[in-house]
């Protein structure tokens, strides 16, 4: 769900929603009908300006903004029991660190990324090591659990190990061009 609003138009949450406080981590409920302003809305969760603070809401609560949940991924399975790398990666794409409006991919907070084959078929396990842009970020537990979540969509993944690293720190030099590009940090 990459959704174009108009930051500067509020919409009334229409019943209390859980969120979490950007960049601590923390939990929080948004009354029904708080204004909150809508900052990013990308890879099905939003990212909404309430009372001067930054906040995520999880796809499963945009009924909550007025916005329809985005659908899981609808894609065959391979006949083989393998794994389509492509997807793999097409779905690491779609996670999106909640300050800023660029997937983690562009950003270059995934290090690695392996498909490793379980024993006696029972489907392929995702390995990934990443990183955060800072290494106190509370959001990390939960771009983690999104990166989790995304990955065991993609057909013929049975687990996903997703370990987060700070070595070596990230800096804006890991980001692809057109993420540079975007934040103009070139």
């Amino acid at each position: 769900m990459n959704v174009a609003v108009d930051p500067y138009t509020p919409i009334a949450m229409t019943r209390d929603c859980d969120a979490i406080l950007i960049p601590s981590g923390t939990p929080i409920l948004i009354q029904e009908g708080t204004n909150v302003y809508v900052t990013q809305a990308l890879g099905g969760s939003v990212t909404v300006n309430v009372n001067g603070n930054l906040a995520r809401i999880a796809g499963k609560d945009l009924d909550a903004l007025g916005m329809q949940p985005q659908g899981g991924l609808a894609v065959a399975a391979r006949t083989d029991g393998g794994v389509d790398e492509d997807l793999v990666w097409m779905q690491l794409r779609t996670c999106y660190d909640p300050e800023i409006p660029i997937n983690i991919v562009d950003l270059g907070l995934v290090y690695e990324c392996k498909i490793v084959p379980l024993p006696d078929n029972a489907g392929n396990r995702v390995d990934v090591v990443m990183t955060l842009t800072a290494p106190g970020c509370g959001m990390g537990e939960f771009l983690v659990q999104d990166v989790r979540e995304k990955l065991l969509q993609v057909p013929n993944v049975t687990d996903v190990d997703v370990e987060l690293t700070f070595d070596p720190p990230w800096n804006q030099d890991m980001m692809s061009e057109a993420a540079r590009l975007q934040t103009g940090m070139y």
